[in-house]
């Protein structure tokens, strides 16, 4: 299925911390999206890869995106090889985006940096015509290339290239992200202990939307980097 944008989140829950704001003001201006987990988040201290993948289902229902999809890459051990390069390649050729939102380049999880790379690459990849790659059906895929990659921004407060006011789909957003029920918000007592799994840490993530919201002058925002600088067709536009 075609779509504007496709989200890649190197884990099941990424793509709603990150960006899921920014999906959701783009549908509303009458764009669609895709969401891409590579893993299936099989480390992760709580849950199971499972449980994850229940969570990541429903969550997608409440961001109401047009299909979610798992590579089933090896959590904490993929690598940036030919096979992972085509796999991400394929869902591009598959879903032809305009634009492809990524991990953060660099960030407290290894994986979150290594995954903006393998998208990245991919996506130069997928662009090339001697690169024979095949849909579920067994048709020939043609070459397509995403207009731009944009990283959002992750656990490390890196500067934004830009924000997108999220302000009225924070409510949504978090929604979302409370699907992932054995991740966030867990009461004190209930399983192991992680830096993710406390009340202190769904609070931050509102004063994190709040801290690139205040820079653009509005309630909330999410931030994302660059890997070449856009061009302004109308300065008028911008915040």
């Amino acid at each position: 299925m075609k779509v504007d944008i496709l989200a890649f989140g190197v884990h099941p829950d990424d793509v709603e911390l990150g960006c899921s704001g920014s999906l959701l003001r783009h549908a509303t201006l009458g764009y669609t999206f895709g969401i891409c987990d590579l893993t299936r988040g099989e480390l992760g201290t709580r849950g199971t890869a499972e449980i994850r993948i229940e969570e990541a289902e429903n969550a997608g229902k409440v961001l109401g995106t047009q299909f979610r999809t798992n590579l089933d890459m090896a959590d904490g051990f993929f690598e940036i090889n030919k096979d992972n390069l085509l796999k991400v390649a394929t869902q591009l050729r598959l879903a032809r985006p305009t634009i492809v939102f990524a991990n953060a380049i660099h960030d407290r999880h290894p994986d979150h940096s290594r995954a903006s790379k393998l998208v990245s690459d991919a996506c130069f990849y997928s662009g090339l015509s001697k690169i024979e790659l095949y849909g579920p059906t067994g048709d020939l895929l043609p070459p397509w290339r995403p207009r731009a990659v944009y990283n959002y921004l992750q656990d490390k407060n890196i500067k934004a290239d830009f924000s997108v006011d999220i302000t009225p789909f924070m409510d949504k957003k978090m929604e979302a992200i409370l699907c992932f029920a054995s991740q966030f918000n867990i009461p004190d007592g209930e399983g192991p202990h992680t830096p993710i799994s406390s009340k202190l840490f769904y609070e931050f993530l509102f004063a994190k939307a709040r801290a690139y919201g205040r820079e653009i002058n509005v309630d909330f925002a999410e931030g994302f980097t660059v890997e070449r600088t856009p061009g302004v067709p109308d300065m008028m536009t911008l915040l």
